[in-house]
């Protein structure tokens, strides 16, 4: 074979090997994200169509009701997350579990961690980047902002106490019930927000803790958090 054979043939995988590399460039940074923001966006429709019918996840606190409240379904979302320090129009759905495919749809709460709005840590986790990279700010949230979510029959307000606080992905303590490196001694309705870090890697995870500062019903219109 000669050398002006091998030289063209070297070039040419060389050029595959680089449209290869563009070609998946691309889909991690474009497409998951196309495919991550439809999913979502299918995910708070259905949310609102259920709600709409009266199919609401989860009873307010302290309602007068001796029901056992039904247990979110592994993979579905039961509620919305709104961040108003992210964006007036950032808002993800929040899905049962934080398997793979879970949060490829959306933010995933940690099964076993308290309900929404009840008393405990009710924790949940979401991608840095890719899969429409609901957390890639995460690092803007400060103390004092808030986090709201509703399950379709309340809106509840959490207040940002500490973080972005950053630590190993072997730090499970961070969503304990009372988080022994949030500043927090003593049981609360608290929430825990967890990503990775640094932006494209998963060495280290960076932490939010916030309490629970108000609830209203869905009838009284949104919290004062989210209006402009």
């Amino acid at each position: 074979m000669s050398v002006r054979v091998i030289v063209r043939t070297f070039s040419e995988l060389c050029i595959t090997a680089g449209t290869v590399i563009v070609l998946f460039v691309v889909y991690v940074l474009f497409w998951t994200g196309v495919r991550a923001d439809r999913e979502m966006g299918d995910q708070i429709d259905d949310l609102h169509d259920q709600w709409a019918q009266g199919t609401a996840a989860a009873p307010s606190p302290g309602a007068s009701t001796t029901a056992t409240p039904a247990p979110y379904r592994s993979g579905r979302p039961f509620a919305v997350m709104y961040i108003p320090r992210l964006g007036f129009t950032w808002n993800k759905p929040v899905l049962e579990g934080t398997a793979t495919g879970t949060l490829k749809k959306g933010l995933g709460h940690y099964a076993g961690s308290a309900r929404l709005g009840q008393t405990g840590n009710f924790s949940v986790a979401g991608h840095r980047r890719t899969y429409g990279d609901p957390f890639k700010d995460f690092p803007q949230i400060r103390r004092g902002d808030a986090v709201v979510l509703t399950d379709g029959t309340t809106w509840f307000t959490y207040r940002v106490d500490k973080g972005p606080y950053k630590t190993v992905p072997s730090d499970v303590e961070v969503i304990d019930a009372v988080p022994r490196k949030s500043g927090y001694t003593r049981p609360g309705r608290y929430l825990t927000l967890t990503t990775c870090d640094p932006e494209w890697g998963h060495s280290h995870r960076l932490i939010v803790w916030a309490h629970l500062d108000s609830t209203q019903p869905v009838e009284a219109g949104e919290p004062k958090a989210l209006r402009r």
